[in-house]
């Protein structure tokens, strides 16, 4: 079965989710044709902030909610990530929500130390891969791209990697060089969505969203503007390359220690 994925490309206000929801929504209702997953970027309700307990939330309130609305609304996953509040630790955690209301999360397992991520956050320590209309997926964020032992695709577990993102234009060179890297190394579709525009500290972003096949070939990718990419992934040209060109079987055996 074929799957049928949205890149949210967009700008974001600064450290405003009442703003970015409505932004969301507003875009999200412009999809005019069904689709099986909607990916928004890192941290869409508030930018990629450092000020965590100024913006964070706990599960179960107005993004949770609001992502369950939407998913239900489109019939799509919906997924991206948000600053979540447990007691008193805040985690950049990404949501995958079903339609049917049912939810998932992934921790940020690499923050980023450049901008002092690892001193507001606390690191995750696991991955999740969810099946979904006959796929397996892997959603991961940002900086988690520079690390392949994490990204690893071991005995073919995943058909797609998914990366949302804050990734400045001053690193696009290497935002677009790894998802092709991790494509190829991993023999799947690699989606990766990322943000434009400035953020409250300066910072610009080009997006450079893609979609990128399991040979590394860009597929589609938009650049400095806000725009839906909407792309079909094919399962049935996976599993054919898969069964031509199976490097996954000479894969080396490792362990990742935590």
């Amino acid at each position: 079965m074929d799957l049928r994925v949205a890149l949210i490309q967009t700008d974001l206000y600064w450290e405003n989710a009442t703003a970015n929801l409505a932004s969301m929504e507003e875009k999200i209702a412009t999809i005019a044709e069904p689709v099986d997953i909607i990916v928004l970027p890192e941290m869409f309700t508030t930018g990629f902030t450092m000020n965590p307990a100024s913006v964070a939330e706990p599960m179960n309130l107005t993004t949770t909610k609001w992502m369950q609305q939407m998913a239900a609304q489109t019939g799509a996953v919906v997924t991206g990530s948000f600053v979540a509040k447990e007691g008193t630790n805040y985690f950049n955690r990404l949501l995958w929500v079903e339609p049917n209301g049912a939810y998932d999360y992934y921790d940020k397992r690499h923050l980023f130390r450049m901008a002092r991520e690892h001193e507001s956050y606390e690191a995750g320590s696991k991955r999740i891969i969810k099946e979904w209309k006959g796929w397996r997926i892997c959603p991961l964020i940002c900086y988690d791209l520079r690390f392949p032992v994490w990204s690893r695709n071991v005995a073919l577990q995943y058909d797609l990697l998914l990366y949302v993102a804050n990734w400045p234009a001053v690193r696009s060179h290497v935002w677009n060089t790894l998802l092709q890297a991790r494509a190829i190394e991993n023999l799947s579709y690699v989606v990766g969505v990322n943000r434009i525009g400035n953020d409250g500290n300066g910072i610009p972003h080009t997006g450079d969203s893609a979609v990128v096949d399991f040979k590394g070939e860009v597929l589609e990718r938009t650049s400095g503007e806000e725009r839906i990419i909407i792309y079909t992934l094919q399962k049935e040209s996976l599993t054919a390359f898969r069964t031509r060109f199976p490097a996954h079987l000479d894969a080396d055996e490792f362990v990742i220690r935590l």
